[in-house]
């Protein structure tokens, strides 16, 4: 068993953190060169999303990005395949197939022969396994060293805390799902870096570790190795000399392709060593330094956010309140794609427990979706009205104690709380319309709360707080995509006092809903100053809700809510219209809270070579189907795919184009049923390795059209 370090999960928060920093500092001028970013910006100290209009004048702080849907979701693959200790290229390349959507989800779009992952992605399509889909041999050596196997390398470090072996073996096998040569030495030796940094601090000693697992002939062992000597050359005095000096051998001229690797890397050596042992020095110069900042900044930032832990990320501008941990991660496990930092670094914890060997961490605050228990965490949560933590007189803070199983909280403070002016502090649960006008990287997700789901928050009010009535409150789409707000019942709170909220969302009639939160009032004429203390808010189990095209044709917001993984998602008729041109598709709404439910909708195969009703639903590759096909005379077969097919029961039955069937799946523990126009066709166990406990549901179209009025999810 590998020994973790006692400060492991505090270290991969300050990781993720770091990388989350690093992406937004450097993603609103991505591509700038150093004289751009100096003529039009200057030296980058803090976000400038703000002073730059970037694509329909979004001013988003927090975007879709490449480096963060593809850091965090790729390393999926560990728990999918049961955390095994030596997970293949090919594996990790079953699940690009998995939770990439084509053209739409985590990579950039931009064909074949000209984006490297795009590339990649079609050979995996096309039945070319990994490594092969990521080769020179296949694909050339332009396309094979770009930069993307270093872009997606931080969570198998995270997985890794002191192992660069580990870390570097499996960046390798991630790394050659998409690309091959210098690419591959960059990405195992940035790897082993951060690894090892989670047990070593010297930055020399890091690289030195790294440059272990690179060939002695490689051409990114000679950039290091230059960047090393040019920095010893002026004592580390002048890094602007230095990038000077990498722009003039290895710069973007020296080699073919959009994006190569050797230029960027040189800029992460160059950050690294000049940054000594401060993460705002290292973000200045990775982001000042320019090229593809958001990717090298990514990287620079979560290696020092390793090395400095939570206080060298706080020894500075507050890079955290703004980004208030938020992220998206755009897949095909749409419910995955509303997550934060906090999320992720239990993901990343639980998975680098598992392969060292060492036992799981007791859940926090029983398992909690916003537990606070990270110093400084926020999860999403703003005050209503205004910028992250802060609006006028209501501020937000993470601080010790005042939880009942934990060890912090989320401090409300508000002042001058006055009879008719409340106070709201929210998390998102899904995504504004602003969404859209973010540049370059598609947003696919699901909502993460759904009508019939209780939600539940524990509330302290401090000694000398004054008497205030408090309830849970949702933000929820309407007709016009405009945010209503619906309420759960009011529980006056004194001072010194807790109360647990409990409300069961109401049916909100298929408009999903944006946010989740505790309003704040008092009846006191003179006003009221206090403080009061978040435990914890969280929900879970399925719902009772009813999935469907609303009432009109004025909203949108309710069709995005949909995991679209099909050609075509028509509404322009009669409820959900689903079309795939080849091979097998689906439309998919839900998260993997819904463990045990039963779902139910009537289904009409317009055209289709087969089609049918998933459950458990977890990307594109891994779910419990019903579905319909034209073999044997025409058949209805209970399948389980997880990349593979499993047939779990089969009949003959002679269904027809145009009609209607009422199907139903109820899934419970290991119990799977299958129903057809009232009628219980299949019942079976599924005891095999690696069962699918929960996930979403989805309308499932093999080249062809089905429509759906509705689709109906309750309880079991």
């Amino acid at each position: 068993m590998t020994a973790i370090p006692h400060d492991y999960v505090e270290r991969v928060y300050a990781g993720v953190l770091g990388k989350l920093i690093g992406v937004y500092l450097g993603r609103p001028f991505e591509g700038w060169t150093y004289e751009r970013i100096m003529k039009e910006l200057g030296p980058i100290n803090y976000y400038v999303n703000e002073r730059r209009d970037v694509a329909l004048r979004s001013h988003h702080l927090v975007v879709t990005d490449d480096d963060v849907s593809g850091t965090f979701a790729f390393p999926r693959a560990l728990a999918d395949n049961g955390y095994p200790k030596r997970l293949t290229s090919k594996q990790i390349g079953q699940a690009w197939l998995n939770y990439i959507v084509e053209e739409r989800a985590i990579l950039w779009w931009g064909g074949i022969g000209n984006s490297t992952e795009h590339t990649a992605y079609l050979r995996l399509k096309s039945g070319i396994p990994a490594p092969q889909s990521g080769s020179i041999a296949l694909n050339g050596t332009t396309v094979a060293e770009q930069i993307g196997a270093q872009i997606f390398i931080d969570g198998w470090a995270m997985v890794s805390p002191g192992n660069p072996e580990q870390a570097a073996y499996l960046a390798e096998q991630a790394g050659r799902v998409s690309h091959d040569g210098e690419s591959v030495h960059a990405a195992k030796l940035l790897a082993a870096m951060e690894a090892l940094a989670f047990v070593e601090h010297d930055v020399q000693k890091l690289i030195d570790v790294g440059l272990g697992f690179v060939p002695k002939d490689a051409l990114i062992r000679r950039v290091v190795n230059d960047v090393r000597e040019w920095h010893a050359g002026d004592n580390g005095n002048d890094w602007e000399r230095t990038r000077a000096l990498i722009a003039e051998r290895y710069g973007y001229d020296k080699f073919l392709g959009n994006c190569h690797v050797v230029p960027n890397h040189a800029l992460i050596i160059l950050a690294t060593l000049y940054g000594g042992n401060s993460f705002q020095e290292a973000m200045r110069i990775a982001n000042t330094a320019g090229w593809d900042t958001d990717c090298n900044a990514g990287n620079v930032g979560c290696l020092f956010g390793i090395r400095t832990g939570l206080a060298g990320l706080d020894a500075g501008p507050d890079f955290r309140t703004p980004i208030a941990d938020r992220m998206y991660i755009s897949t095909a496990d749409g419910g995955a794609a509303i997550s934060d930092a906090v999320i992720e670094t239990q993901s990343l914890v639980a998975a680098g427990l598992a392969l060292a060997g060492a036992p799981a961490l007791a859940v926090a605050k029983d398992g909690a979706r916003f537990n606070f228990n990270f110093p400084g965490s926020l999860q999403g949560f703003h005050v209503k009205g205004g910028s992250p933590a802060r609006l006028h007189e209501v501020e937000l803070s993470n601080v010790a104690g005042h939880s009942r199983t934990g060890e912090r909280s989320l401090a409300i403070d508000f002042r001058r709380l006055a009879p008719g002016r409340v106070a709201r502090v929210a998390s998102p649960t899904f995504f504004d319309k602003e969404v859209f006008t973010m540049p370059t990287y598609q947003l696919v997700a699901c909502p993460t709360l759904y009508s019939g789901q209780r939600v539940e928050c524990r509330i302290e009010s401090e000694a000398d707080s004054g008497t205030v009535a408090v309830r849970l409150f949702s933000s929820v789409y309407d007709e016009h995509d405009e945010l209503i707000q619906t309420y759960g019942d009011a529980q006056e709170l004194t001072g010194g006092c807790h109360a647990v909220l409990s409300w069961e969302v109401p049916e909100t009639h298929a408009y999903p809903i944006f946010e989740i939160g505790v309003e704040i009032e008092t009846r006191d004429p003179l006003g009221v100053d206090g403080t009061l203390y978040l435990d914890y808010l969280t929900w879970g189990g399925a719902p009772d809700t009813v999935l469907k095209r609303p009432d009109n044709n004025l909203s949108t917001m309710w069709k995005h809510a949909w995991v679209n993984n099909v050609s075509q998602f028509q509404t322009r008729w009669e409820g959900l219209r689903v079309t795939n041109g080849d091979g097998l598709g689906f439309i998919a709404q839900g998260t993997r809270d819904w463990k045990d439910y039963r779902v139910t909708s009537e289904i009409m195969p317009l055209l289709a070579n087969a089609w049918g009703l998933a459950a458990r639903v977890q990307g594109r590759e891994r779910y419990y189907a019903l579905m319909f096909d034209r073999a044997e005379g025409g058949r209805v077969r209970l399948v389980k795919r997880v990349h593979d097919e499993l047939v779990l029961a089969s009949e003959r039955f002679d269904w027809q184009l145009d009609r209607r069937y009422r199907i139903e799946l109820r899934v419970a523990g290991s119990d799977i049923e299958a129903h057809v126009d009232g009628k219980k066709l299949f019942s079976v166990q599924d005891t095999g390795d690696l069962p699918l406990t929960s996930g979403a549901v989805a309308l499932v179209v093999d080249s062809g059209s089905i429509s759906a009025e509705e689709v109906r999810v309750s309880p079991a």
